[in-house]
């Protein structure tokens, strides 16, 4: 596990810290208005009505002992019309100032490991309207389009986990990295590898200045 981060279950004395949390969630999100209420002690009562449903779980995961993200996520079992059981995430967040650190992989990880000791083959995600980051954060894990959520088995995200979890983690993408380091290139220099310029200005101000005489054209003695 990445230093400093860690993915346990909701403790109840943190509730107001979640509920804090879920708003800034709620912020964020294009139809936040549509999403929960807008006022904490209303946002802490609804956790607590979840909590207590079947089958839901609440993991929080925390950064230097703070929380900074956090998953609603839901068992499916087998009924009439569903044949193998299934995990349903219903809400996965990281806090913008705590992103691309790892939280989020964390937070998916434990769901993950979740969904395997429980027996679901497949992993359903709704993620948050509006949000291209959670699209392509669930993209990138292998979860593919399902109406308006995405879905990956169970075994399919553990293997891409394991091999995002292997790859170096960097502020930028590396188009970035090449256009900026292009940048700095031109504003350092403008005469290619090798900086002529101080050359240039002191190889101009040594030299005299020539004065060309005016060429004179032969009178035509036809």
């Amino acid at each position: 596990m990445k230093l400093g981060i860690s993915v346990t279950d909701l403790d109840p004395e943190h509730l107001d810290e979640l509920a804090a949390l879920c708003l800034t969630a709620r912020d964020e999100a294009a139809l936040g208005a549509h999403i929960c209420v807008a006022d904490q002690a209303g946002l802490r009562q609804q956790l607590c009505t979840y909590a207590e449903l079947p089958g839901t779980r609440i993991f929080v995961a925390y950064l230097d002992g703070s929380i900074v993200g956090f998953s609603l996520t839901r068992d499916i079992m087998p009924g009439q019309f569903l044949t193998n059981s299934m995990l349903y995430v219903e809400l996965i967040y990281v806090d913008e100032g705590a992103r691309r650190r790892g939280v989020g992989h964390q937070l998916m990880s434990k769901i993950a490991q979740t969904a395997h000791d429980n027996g679901a083959h497949d992993i359903y995600a709704l993620p948050l309207p509006g949000s291209r980051g959670m699209q392509r954060f669930y993209a990138r894990l292998g979860f593919a389009p399902a109406a308006a959520h995405r879905v990956v088995t169970t075994q399919a995200l553990l293997r891409h986990l394991a091999t995002e979890t292997k790859r170096p983690r960097r502020g930028v993408t590396p188009i970035e990295d090449i256009i900026a380091r292009r940048r700095r290139a031109r504003s350092e220099t403008h005469s290619g590898p090798l900086d002529l310029r101080a050359f240039q200005a002191t190889y101009t101000s040594s030299q005299p200045i020539a004065v060309v005489p005016p060429q004179r054209h032969p009178r035509n003695i036809d």
